[in-house]
């Protein structure tokens, strides 16, 4: 069996494949914390994903996928996400390749690749498997990357504003605006995000404002009203940060490239 619902429960360190697929329905979902020992490949060509791990945001559009590391514990939540897509693969088998968090594009070839395995029985011999999941790693190293994952400050001072931002993640202030909230300075706060981030506060708040633009276009929000939620002056002016930031217009973004 390789489909599951909402209502199964599945543990893929259970399984002894080398390499277990699974093709889900679940549209509103949230996993929880979690890990696993394999390896995890994360695709769905419909609704968005966004992945929290320790230190790192990541959102996940369609037409994009994940790579999360063995043993990484994260959350990911899901939004409209119609047809999800999910492969595993044992630790020896990724030994070769780079492993960290990616958000990649996901080119026709590396989506049939991942269509085919994800419905493999999770019995199906290791014999059977070698030759498509070498194609697969060959097409997943050269896959292009796409800068989505952002670091997350960790000073305890930011923390309580952090979890009310993942609550309500469009009202994103300032830098002035952080200061009053936090009653720090923004020399202190410009720190802290330059020391723990490796970016300027502007820099991050507008990577911030980027990938919710993503979330929300991927959901089905229209360009207008992403505009007006990110507090941007005009359509136009959302339209052009969103082509400096991805060389894309909002409605290109989502449409696939190949």
């Amino acid at each position: 069996m390789a489909f599951i619902d909402e209502t199964c429960e599945f543990n893929p360190d259970a399984l002894d494949a080398e390499v277990v697929g699974i093709a889900a329905r679940l549209g509103q979902h949230d996993s929880g914390m979690h890990s696993h020992a394999k390896a995890q490949l994360l695709y769905a060509p419909q609704g968005c994903m966004t992945i929290t791990l320790s230190g790192l945001h990541c959102v996940l559009p369609p037409t994009r996928a994940a790579w999360i590391p063995p043993a990484c514990r994260h959350s990911v939540v899901m939004n409209r996400v119609v047809d999800y897509r999910s492969l595993y693969f044992a630790p020896h088998l990724t030994q070769a390749i780079d492993n960290r968090i990616r958000i990649f594009e996901v080119n026709p070839l590396l989506k049939a690749l991942v269509e085919r395995m994800a419905f493999w029985p999770w019995d199906k011999a290791s014999t059977s498997m070698v030759n498509t999941y070498r194609l697969f790693f060959e097409e997943l190293v050269q896959a292009k990357e796409s800068h989505l994952v952002l670091p997350m400050p960790s000073d305890r001072r930011l923390q309580a504003w952090l979890s009310n931002l993942q609550a309500a993640p469009c009202e994103v202030p300032t830098l002035k605006q952080l200061g009053k909230r936090l009653g720090a300075s923004s020399k202190t706060i410009s720190r802290i995000f330059v020391r723990q981030t490796g970016m300027a506060y502007q820099n991050w708040r507008q990577q911030w404002r980027l990938q919710q633009a993503i979330a929300l276009l991927a959901s089905g929000h229209q360009v207008n009203d992403v505009a007006y939620r990110l507090a941007f002056s005009s359509d136009s002016a959302f339209i052009a940060f969103f082509k400096q930031h991805t060389g894309s217009t909002p409605l290109q973004y989502l449409q696939p490239k190949y």
